[in-house]
């Protein structure tokens, strides 16, 4: 069964695209909340039709925490954008209050988390790489973990100390430093996973990450207000707006989503997990 928001998801995305050569009304501007949470209905949806269950159907408050987190995790990035400056807006949305425009972002960002986590779960509903595993296991030492923790932490400095350098860093910070920390604690993590030799979650993870990022920058080279990328030294062979290299960050991206969503998750309740491995 196909549930209906999904095709109320289908309905939105249309009209999305449609705003972007007809004018219609504002949507146009108002395009990220709308297209990105028009594409967690679908996929929402399809993972229900495979499954039988999905994140929205039946783990909602799960999915409530991810929309709120979401917003407070692309804050973190934005601070971190005031040293690397690697994007800006333009187009802007000036028509909007003061108040109501940083509502705009916190609903746009709101998105992030979930896109990432549905894409995540329908790859995972497909079962595409379940067959596939590490040859050997890979015993991990306290040792090994202190020493990714302390270079996730030293990262996060040297992204204001040598900006045209260490940008790509932003990228990979919160995952050295959290996901050997949810190792730890026996959280969801990477590691673990790469321990125990299986390799769907990391895969399906990494192949989330360029999907999202594919339609990110898609609907954004089309929007009135969109972003723009300065990249030092790898500006070239731009796909939409984004230089061909740059799509290489969305990778790191939803592995540092991941730890970050488990990091808090085991603050707040230990138990109730997203995933099973």
């Amino acid at each position: 069964m196909f549930k209906w928001y999904g095709f109320l998801g289908i309905i939105l995305i249309i009209l999305v695209e449609l705003s972007f050569f007809i004018p219609i009304t504002s949507i146009a501007r108002i395009y990220f909340p709308l297209a990105w949470f028009s594409y967690i209905l679908i996929i929402d949806a399809i993972i229900y039709k495979i499954r039988g269950s999905s994140l929205i159907s039946n783990r909602f408050g799960i999915f409530l925490g991810m929309v709120v987190i979401s917003s407070l995790f692309w804050d973190l990035f934005e601070f971190l954008n005031y040293a690397v400056k690697n994007w800006s807006y333009i187009g802007g949305d000036f028509w909007l209050s003061e108040s109501a425009r940083r509502v705009y972002h916190m609903i746009s960002f709101s998105t992030v988390l979930p896109a990432i986590f549905e894409t995540f779960e329908l790859l995972r509903s497909l079962h595409l790489f379940d067959k596939i595993k590490l040859r050997k296991k890979h015993k991990i030492s306290k040792h090994f973990l202190l020493a990714i923790i302390y270079i996730g932490i030293l990262m996060l400095p040297l992204t204001f100390l040598l900006p045209n350098f260490t940008y790509p860093l932003v990228w990979l910070a919160f995952f050295f430093i959290l996901d050997p920390i949810n190792y730890l604690h026996k959280q969801p993590s990477i590691m673990q996973h790469l321990k125990d030799r299986k390799l769907s979650i990391p895969i399906s993870l990494l192949l989330a990450g360029i999907i999202c990022g594919f339609f990110w920058e898609f609907w954004n080279y089309w929007a009135p207000n969109k972003w723009v990328y300065n990249i030092p030294f790898i500006g070239f062979f731009k796909i939409f707006e984004m230089p061909i290299l740059g799509y290489l960050g969305y990778f790191p991206f939803s592995f540092e989503l991941y730890s970050m969503y488990f990091f808090v998750q085991s603050l707040f309740k230990k138990k109730e997990r997203l995933l099973t491995k």
